[in-house]
């Protein structure tokens, strides 16, 4: 996606950036045992533009979480940053980067407070804040109301009061009346029935215009991902392994590893994250990764070198591939 322009014609920073970003935990071993290190994200550059929607795909365990709770500034990084319009996420005030970027969770419930109206629901970033007058904030929490689709008599009902896609909008509006520019969408909608699903989709669509919203959408759908990407990065291990356009991705994808994943049929079942990608074997242990290219145990073109040297990313005009199969150098 070509960056967007300011006022003299030079590119704008991205929205979000990723650069050389990595994130181990270190694992107690046990009694008499030294503790290991688990690298959830290795080594990741992204960068994503304002008003793109970029998907994240991935088995569980891939590091997607861990990526966003670093997007999020929940988490810090081991090394390399995060930046948000060009300025290192570090350095901005907690206030106002959630001001910049919020999230969207995948069970609306359990992310209400059950014991609040949904008004005191909507309205608390705006107090947290100092957002306002009481009556500007009375205001601003009618119209994002009215925006998401929510009938203003359900201002004084409790989340248990509510469907599943009307909880879903409220958790929308929360995340929205603070007016962010990017919002993390991690499985909003798998939580829901099928129908509601489109008709919340449907409405992140029309928010995304009518806000110009960035969006970072975690999913394990297809569907999802076809609809409201415009670019797929798909992870293994906690690296990006494959990074390209949302068609060019689901109609061809060049990775051994995103042939296996999204040549699978995915389940309705957010529980049952992907299912059995019918591979060699199964999903390394993280805490001993493989030698070399960490997907070559399970792969079936894999070759000598995947086995002990890891492969650097290889750009092809919009698309980058990690693998051996298409060396760097044969990509000038």
């Amino acid at each position: 996606m070509t960056a967007p322009l300011n006022d003299d014609n030079r590119p704008l920073p991205p929205a979000l950036e990723a650069r050389g970003l990595s994130r181990s935990f270190s694992v107690g071993g046990g009694l008499f045992r030294q503790d290991k290190e688990l690298r959830a994200v290795d080594d990741i550059n992204l960068s994503v533009q304002r008003g793109e929607s970029l998907g994240i795909v991935g088995e569980s365990g891939s590091g997607k979480t861990t990526l966003s709770r670093m997007m999020l500034g929940l988490m810090q990084p081991t090394q390399g940053e995060i930046r948000i319009d060009g300025r290192g996420i570090a350095s901005i005030d907690r206030h106002e980067l959630a001001r910049k970027i919020q999230p969207i969770f995948q069970d609306p419930y359990s992310s209400l407070n059950p014991r609040k109206t949904i008004g005191q629901i909507i309205r608390l970033p705006l107090e947290a804040h100092g957002v306002g007058t009481g009556k500007d904030r009375n205001a601003a929490v009618e119209q994002i109301m009215a925006q998401v689709g929510l009938p203003p008599r359900l201002q004084h009902s409790y989340p248990s009061q509510l469907s599943g896609g009307q909880r879903q909008r409220v958790a929308i509006a929360r995340a929205l009346v603070v007016k962010p520019e990017i919002l993390i969408c991690d499985e909003p909608t798998s939580a829901l029935d099928v129908s509601v699903q489109a008709q919340i989709l449907n409405l992140l669509k029309d928010l995304r215009a009518a806000f110009n919203l960035t969006y970072i959408f975690i999913t394990h759908d297809l569907g999802v991902l076809h609809y409201m990407a415009d670019r797929v990065a798909v992870m293994y291990m906690g690296r990006i392994v494959e990074l390209g356009p949302t068609s060019d991705i689901l109609k061809a994808p060049r990775h051994p590893y995103a042939q296996a994943l999204l040549g699978s049929i995915l389940t309705p079942d957010p529980h049952l994250n992907l299912p059995d990608l019918d591979l060699a074997q199964g999903f390394p242990d993280p805490l001993n990764p493989p030698a070399g290219c960490a997907f070559h145990p399970r792969c079936a073109k894999a070759r000598d070198i995947c086995s002990t040297r890891a492969p650097q990313a290889a750009r092809a005009q919009d698309h980058l591939i990690a693998c051996h199969l298409y060396p760097p150098e044969a990509h000038p």
